[in-house]
């Protein structure tokens, strides 16, 4: 058995649970926290305003992430298996390299305020952070497929 350091999916779980303390310490941050990390213009001035969606969303990332993070440890073998963990482990690592493809392709595409309200940084920044994560889970699960039996 090799040792954890040359897990992918360990460190996929790593860079997953540090994605979601980031979107927590967004929440804290506040709108300037928003700005920095380019979630656009509307979504810090409802923080300004004392709105609940942006915090709500953000929490929501948040636990997606941890619970990304955890199915990523299960892989791995760090903590127990985790129910459909094979199935649930390739839905993320696609939806990680679809959200950075779409990331580095769409906003110069598409006119819509939705893409727009995201900086042209976000959108390249967190694509990449995305895609590196994606390959992760991808040659993660390349890695550990013999063990992840289904459960």
């Amino acid at each position: 058995m090799r040792p954890m350091l040359y897990n992918l999916l360990f460190w996929a779980g790593i860079v997953t649970f540090l994605a979601s303390l980031a979107h927590i310490a967004i929440i804290i941050g506040g709108p300037d926290w928003y700005r920095f990390f380019g979630a656009g213009e509307g979504m810090a001035k409802m923080a300004e305003a004392g709105e609940a969606y942006p915090a709500i969303m953000t929490a929501g990332i948040a636990l997606v992430l941890a619970i990304w993070g955890a199915y990523a440890w299960s892989g791995a073998g760090v903590i127990p298996a985790l129910p459909l963990r094979r199935l649930i482990l390739i839905g993320i690592a696609g939806v990680f390299l679809l959200r950075a493809l779409a990331g580095l392709v769409l906003p110069w595409l598409v006119d819509h305020p939705a893409l727009a309200a995201n900086s042209n940084t976000f959108w390249m920044v967190s694509s990449v952070i995305c895609l590196m994560i994606g390959l992760l889970y991808a040659f993660g699960l390349k890695q550990n497929w013999h063990q992840l039996v289904p459960v």
